[in-house]
């Protein structure tokens, strides 16, 4: 064998063994996996103290990159959803505390790009399966939110936002109407009502449609993953996919079947469990049709585990969905949005790799043009970072986003910088004690806010469970975070670019703006 042949033998069998070092792929598939509702603790390579094993999400932990200060960015659904797509904060649109009904208008604005129209565009297949709630543009019959003519399709979900493919629901399982949607259109009219039901099997009353069963809701949504690889595998066509599938679970109603059903001490347990092992058939997918090799897989959740899922049953017995930090759901304590981030991308991310970067959802946006080689328009993405450069193992570059903001379900703000936490507000801005806004799982009655300083500071990395109030230490911090959260409010982006128009109106949560002239 000639001597310079021998070499490029040589360094392609170290490519092999060494994947994180070999190129990455131009156009990559994409597989995101959002679930609902799942605290950074019910992860067991996470949290080893667990309940319950999660042997899958473990592998994709060894076999990729553990995001260790990852976040969504709010504590609740809706929020955190057209964050992710659009790469742009949810309350610089019209929806600044909450989230949206079944029923609801769309929150995506027309013409805003999402990261599946801007695949779309760039020659990718994209598909959607799960959990929409964005709203939709319901074909009316009358003036009551019932009142919705079934026959006719409706506008503004994914297929108007760059999906060509969708086949889920319009909110979460637990708010009506409960009826499947595949791409713009309902696929059986409701044929009659369900009562409410209590937690953990929690649901609201409402129309159901004749082939809807919730039960069945999570098995379906895994077959119909499973299918469209079988169909991207088969297609030969050059073109590679994104597809976000977008669970509803284990979000109310608490419904684990067959095998799952009490394998561990808690129902929400046996669900955790049961959204494992049908990511695992999804990655046993990708493996049996080879293309794993060529697939970015991530999995994340929309924010932290909720009171709903009968959590004190299970904390008693030891086990801790926040994995240790405070708040759960709804809350802008850490445990409100601190979420899983697991990343395996062959040829780009190192197995069994760390960082503990600050990153959120809204980055994998920035950081997919950047893969792509496509500049992004100044109007698009404007508060994504890209995380390209972590993912191959180094630091982010200079000059990008300096802080990441953090919205809880009673719309107050919060803002991480480094190792300090500025919360704009006096409570934990949803459920969490002390809160305006009592939860039914939690306590009966609001808490009384007396006595407490406006904002609260805290040092992440000397006290990461958030006891310690740092503010009258530190007010030179809470100035600066103060002013930069503002500056990122007023120019309707958090990264370099020129200003961007975002709705003022309806903000009764930014009086604290006055304290930070800039």
């Amino acid at each position: 064998m000639r001597p310079r042949l021998a070499a490029l033998v040589l360094l392609a069998g170290l490519a092999g063994l060494c994947p994180a070092a070999a190129a990455a792929p131009e156009r990559p598939n994409v597989l995101l996996v959002l679930a609902d509702d799942m605290g950074i603790g019910d992860v067991s390579h996470l949290n080893p103290a667990s309940l319950w094993r999660t042997p899958h999400l473990d592998r994709l932990a060894r076999e990729g990159m553990v995001f260790s200060d990852a976040h969504s960015s709010s504590g609740v659904c809706t929020p955190t959803r057209y964050t992710l797509l659009t790469g742009r904060y949810s309350w610089r649109g019209r929806l600044k505390r909450g989230v949206l009904q079944g029923y609801s208008p769309p929150l995506i604005e027309p013409g805003r790009q999402t990261i599946a129209g801007f695949l779309q565009a760039q020659g990718y297949t994209t598909a959607l399966f799960g959990k929409w709630h964005l709203g939709l543009a319901w074909p009316r019959s009358g003036p009551a939110p019932e009142d919705v003519d079934w026959t006719r399709p409706f506008g503004g979900g994914p297929r108007a936002h760059g999906f060509d493919r969708f086949l889920g629901i319009s909110a979460s399982l637990d708010m009506p109407p409960y009826v499947w949607l595949r791409d713009d259109r309902v696929t059986a009219a409701p044929a009659g009502r369900v009562g409410d039901s209590p937690a953990p099997r929690l649901w609201r009353a409402g129309p159901i449609g004749a082939d809807f069963k919730m039960e069945e809701v999570q098995p379906r949504l895994t077959a119909e993953t499973v299918a469209f690889l079988g169909e991207r595998a088969a297609a030969r066509d050059g073109r590679p996919f994104f597809v976000m599938v977008s669970l509803a679970s284990p979000h109310t109603p608490t419904l684990a079947t067959g095998e799952f059903a009490g394998s561990t001490p808690t129902p929400y347990g046996d669900f955790v469990r049961q959204v494992d092992a049908d990511f695992g058939r999804i990655l046993a997918e990708l493996d049996r049709l080879g293309l794993a090799r060529n697939t970015l897989v991530v999995f994340t959740t929309d924010n932290g585990y909720a009171p709903a899922g009968d959590i004190p049953s299970h904390r008693a017995l030891g086990h801790d969905s926040s994995g240790g930090f405070r708040g759960a759901k709804s809350d802008s304590y850490e445990g409100g949005h601190r979420v899983p981030f697991l990343v395996r991308w062959p040829g780009v991310t190192r197995p069994g790799s760390r960082s503990g970067a600050v990153v959120g959802h809204l980055d994998l946006f920035a950081t997919l043009a950047e893969a792509l080689g496509v500049p992004l328009p100044v109007d698009v993405a404007e508060d994504s970072a890209s995380m390209l450069p972590l993912l191959r193992g180094g630091e982010r570059a200079p000059g990008g986003r300096e802080a990441l903001v953090h919205h809880s379900s009673e719309g107050e703000f919060s803002i991480r910088e480094g190792r300090w936490k500025l919360i704009l507000a006096p409570g934990s801005g949803g459920w969490g004690r002390p809160t305006r806004t009592p939860s039914p799982w939690t306590q009966p009655k609001p808490d009384s806010f007396e006595g407490l300083p406006a904002f609260q500071l805290y040092d992440l990395e000397a006290d990461p469970r958030e006891t310690t109030n740092l503010e009258a230490r530190h007010p030179e911090v809470v100035a600066r975070l103060g002013r930069r959260l503002r500056g990122y409010i007023e120019r309707g982006r958090s990264t370099p670019g020129p200003a961007q128009p975002y709705v003022r109106e309806g903000w009764p949560q930014v009086a604290w703006m006055e304290r930070f002239a800039p």
